[in-house]
């Protein structure tokens, strides 16, 4: 195992899916956005016993853990909705989506009289992104050479490594230039911190 450290943070907001060929010195790359978790309050208190004995897709199990799963089929997103009216989204690939899944919620609380008259304001926690950059990497010299990673290739096929400035980002690098992105919170951070990983990359000569 191969582990080390840094410090260091930068905050964004605003999404949508997007895909990019040519990038810092001319590397061809690939990026998009495959899901946004996001946070909200409905202001409002939900009875999720109710809701879980009402609404069809859902899930409550109390006893295992306090919140109810809520999926939508149109667009594809999951909810956790807690009886302070709190609200985790996922699944979401643009801010239209979560949204729109928002709206179908707030539809269906009126179904048990919950009736939500304000518009919810979202957080943005978490965008993953995948896609490529093109190249192909040698691991090895990647694990030696930059600080900030976790590699373990008898467990498994990628490479950690956490971006620090200017934007916080951790990357999972796979030998083919395959990448997955996450810790961003806007698109605009996904596309600086894909650069900024180009450029150290180049700096480090991967085969």
């Amino acid at each position: 195992m191969v582990t080390k450290k840094a410090t260091k943070t930068t905050k964004k907001s605003k999404i949508t899916s997007s895909k990019t060929k040519k990038g810092a010195d001319s590397v061809k790359k690939e990026i998009r956005i495959v899901n946004i978790v996001v946070n909200t309050s409905l202001k409002h208190d939900i009875p999720l016993e109710k809701m879980a004995a009402t609404l069809p897709n859902t899930e409550y199990n109390p006893e295992q853990f306090p919140g109810l799963v809520i999926r939508i089929k149109d667009p594809k997103t999951s909810a956790l909705i807690f009886s302070s009216g709190n609200v985790v989204c996922t699944g979401a690939r643009t801010l239209s989506d979560v949204d729109a899944s928002l709206k179908k919620i707030i539809k269906a609380l009126t179904k048990i009289n919950i009736k939500i008259t304000i518009k919810p304001e979202i957080t943005v926690q978490n965008i993953v992104a995948s896609g490529s950059i093109g190249m192909m990497l040698n691991l090895n010299v990647l694990a030696m050479r930059l600080n900030n990673i976790e590699y373990e290739p008898e467990q498994f096929p990628g490479l950690v490594y956490k971006l620090m400035s200017p934007v916080k980002a951790t990357f999972l690098l796979f030998s083919n230039g395959k990448i997955v992105c996450t810790g961003t919170k806007s698109e605009e951070e996904v596309h600086i911190a894909l650069d900024k990983l180009i450029v150290n990359l180049k700096k480090v000569k991967t085969r």
